[in-house]
């Protein structure tokens, strides 16, 4: 088995799928490495370390894909829209892909590649279940956006985070309001607490509460009504309007009073629901700031744009879609160590075997002899 690492062609993406780090475990289960000359610098990783580690590096991108039974990328097409579809005539029958593939939100890029006859996984359909925690990338990065989105928020705040008792007076900390306890609102309160903040958090999911109050915020508890609004894997439901618009009426309050507001309530193949108006964008004190995570689906709040910086009466907000690729040599070693496992997880005797039986395979399998196989994608 030729595993096969290109470099990611995604614009600005500073990330690599395999790091030198997980190749000898890759290698002992009987796989041979290939990277593309150069695939690793933008993240840290030079060639002479994946040499070192027993990879063969292949000079050009055709030579690569052409040469490997298994492609490992960051972003794969769907993911990567618009490069993405230079890589297709590179496919070939039987050719097998690892990469985050966006099959919920552009299936007809699945569909694309099942044209290939490639046998393509899409790593964010990893099923929430205990034995794949280890390759839940999802998750992984994730981490590092909610924590990212921090610095960044504190960056263009014009205040500091922590209480100071100066000889030039007392400052009062910041405070910082968290919309989505999932990882990145978890590691987003993390490490607002520990730069010293005062730190809210709401989620849809009362069951999250202990996990809010346990990384140091206080939980806000609206009078809704929430039964359902958490699936079986733990990942919060999409609710109706009528329960949004009664949501951000509660909210409003708890918004005008904070700094600092982050927003991580994404649903997957779906428009991310709004959860703060313009109306309550204009009610936060000048200064503030907004860090929408959700940008890549629309966004959390009404004025954010994908990828910029928005001021709405002195408020700022921002939309940045790929908070992990700004951290790639965390970000990578994270995610190869996700990826690598998945790919030990599929390897036996040193071929990829598709066990439909397994969770795991079925639920991650988007494409296979030439059609869309997973059914939610369908």
């Amino acid at each position: 088995m030729k595993v096969g690492v290109p470099r990611e062609s995604y614009p600005d993406e500073r990330r690599v799928a395999l790091v030198p780090g997980v190749l000898q475990s890759l290698i002992k289960a009987g796989a041979e490495v290939l990277i593309e000359r150069g695939a690793g610098e933008r993240a840290g990783f030079a060639d002479s370390a994946y040499t070192d580690k027993g990879a063969r590096l292949v000079d050009t991108r055709a030579g690569l894909f052409a040469q490997a039974d298994m492609i490992v990328q960051v972003r794969g097409l769907g993911a990567n829209p618009d490069a993405g579809h230079a890589d297709v005539p590179l496919f070939r029958s039987g050719q097998a892909l690892i990469a985050f593939l966006d099959p919920l939100g552009s299936p007809e890029a699945a569909r694309e590649l099942a044209r290939t006859g490639v046998t393509a996984f899409s790593i964010e359909l990893m099923p929430r279940i205990t034995r794949a925690q280890s390759m839940d990338a999802l998750s992984s990065q994730a981490t590092i956006a909610g924590y990212k989105a921090v610095l960044l928020a504190a960056t263009h705040l014009p205040r500091m985070f922590p209480m100071m008792m100066t000889a030039a007076g007392t400052l009062s900390p910041a405070r910082v309001f968290v919309l989505g306890a999932g990882v990145a609102g978890l590691q987003a309160i993390a490490t607002a607490k520990r730069l010293g903040a005062l730190v809210e958090a709401y989620d849809v999911r009362p069951a999250v509460k202990e996990q809010v109050e346990s990384v140091g915020a206080k939980f806000v508890e609206l009078p809704l009504e929430t039964a359902g609004a958490e699936d079986k894997g733990g990942y919060a439901v999409a609710q109706d309007e009528s329960f949004y618009r009664r949501q951000r009426e509660t909210l409003t309050r708890v918004v005008a009073g904070t700094d600092i507001v982050i927003t991580t309530a994404a649903i997957p193949g779906k428009k991310s629901p709004v959860l703060i108006t313009r109306e309550m964008v204009e009610g936060m004190q000048r200064g503030s700031v907004i860090v929408d995570l959700a940008a890549e689906r629309g966004g959390n709040c009404d004025a954010t744009r994908a990828d910029q910086m928005v001021e709405v009466n002195g408020v700022t907000i921002l939309g940045p879609t790929n908070l992990p690729g700004t951290v790639p040599y965390h970000a990578s070693q994270m995610y190869a160590k996700n990826v690598a496992t998945f790919l030990l997880h599929l390897l036996h005797e040193g071929q990829v075997r598709v066990d439909m039986d397994d969770e795991i395979t079925r639920e991650t399998l988007v494409t296979r002899d030439g059609a869309v196989v997973h059914e939610r994608v369908k």
